[in-house]
């Protein structure tokens, strides 16, 4: 065994695998991404800061999710399209175990501000005259605390299993760093190490699913037993766009993990990886935040006295 890559502190990114010909297109491409999610996620996260009309439950929930797709994108993208156009893949071992465990938590708090968020959209429409008292201002702190909490809580076991092990390999088989690229480098036994993580997953993925069912299920008892059409055609336009993002978020997370453990078609695994960060982050601010009366009045009324001022 070559003692220069025994436990060497730098590692090297295998990254996309994009043809030569299509490497500019493709980091203008994930470029333009990043500052779409960026210009709308942050623009979010401002209004609800400088307007306190919107310092509500709803809005600070938006304002939690909007947070978590900036973070997840940002310590995955830039660095992405860095290694697209550079020869020099080296990434230090500290920066790479960085990246795994902001991932993660990205990836862990994606599911459980999910979760909050299906519960409030639970009581909004099951029970709207106590949506005040249950949903309050401190209510919504506490959970997005625990939501958070548990996300780092869990990471952080499952990223310390990981730097416990010695390395003997060097290359992260993976577009990022993550947490099964990262303690497959070792030639120990990891068994420890991939009963933790698909125990992990398990719960989180059976928790957020049972919460998303249960509460879904609720509503959808609540909705035909009011037979009221106006209240049912709010709740399913609300609904339907929660649930269909939720869907693909799960999808992506399900083919991540099982390609993971089969190690095939790694191509897809990485595209399946960077989707679960790109697509949310572009789509929650349109389905979260456009489709809300009240912010898109704010934001209708921004872009109205701009364009008055260019006038």
């Amino acid at each position: 065994m070559n003692n220069l890559t025994y436990n060497s502190p730098i590692l090297v990114i295998e990254g996309l695998d994009v043809p030569h010909r299509l490497i500019y297109p493709v980091f203008v491409l994930l470029l333009v991404t990043y500052l779409i999610i960026l210009i709308t996620n942050i623009g979010v996260m401002l209004l609800i800061v400088m307007d306190r009309s919107l310092q509500q439950p709803m809005y600070l929930l938006f304002f939690s999710l909007s947070f978590n797709d900036v973070l997840g994108n940002t310590v995955v993208l830039p660095r992405l399209m860095f290694d697209i156009v550079s020869t020099d893949r080296s990434i230090s071992y500290s920066l790479c175990v960085s990246q795994a465990f902001f991932s993660h938590t990205y990836a862990a708090s994606c599911h459980t501000v999910m979760m909050i968020m299906a519960f409030d959209r639970y009581v909004a429409i099951c029970h709207p005259l106590r949506y005040t008292s249950i949903m309050s201002p401190t209510m919504v702190a506490k959970l997005t605390a625990s939501a958070w909490s548990t996300s780092i809580t869990l990471v952080s076991i499952l990223l310390g299993l990981t730097v416990r092990l010695s390395r003997c390999r060097s290359v992260i088989l993976n577009a990022y760093c993550d947490n099964a690229s990262l303690f497959k480098l070792s030639c120990e036994d990891v068994s420890i190490n991939n009963i933790y993580g698909l125990t992990f997953s398990a719960v989180l993925l059976s928790s957020s699913i049972g919460n998303v069912t249960f509460t879904y299920f609720r509503i959808l008892v609540s909705c035909v037993s009011k037979k009221n059409k106006e209240v049912n055609r709010k709740a399913v336009q609300t609904c339907t766009t929660h649930l269909a993002l939720y869907l693909i978020m799960l999808w992506c997370a399900f083919l991540i993990i099982i390609l993971h453990r089969f190690q095939i078609h790694n191509s897809y695994r990485k595209m399946a990886a960077l989707l679960f960060h790109i697509i949310p982050a572009n789509m929650n601010p349109v389905i979260y935040a456009l489709q809300t009366k009240e912010l898109k009045t704010k934001i209708v009324q921004i872009l109205h006295s701009k364009v008055n001022q260019l006038q």
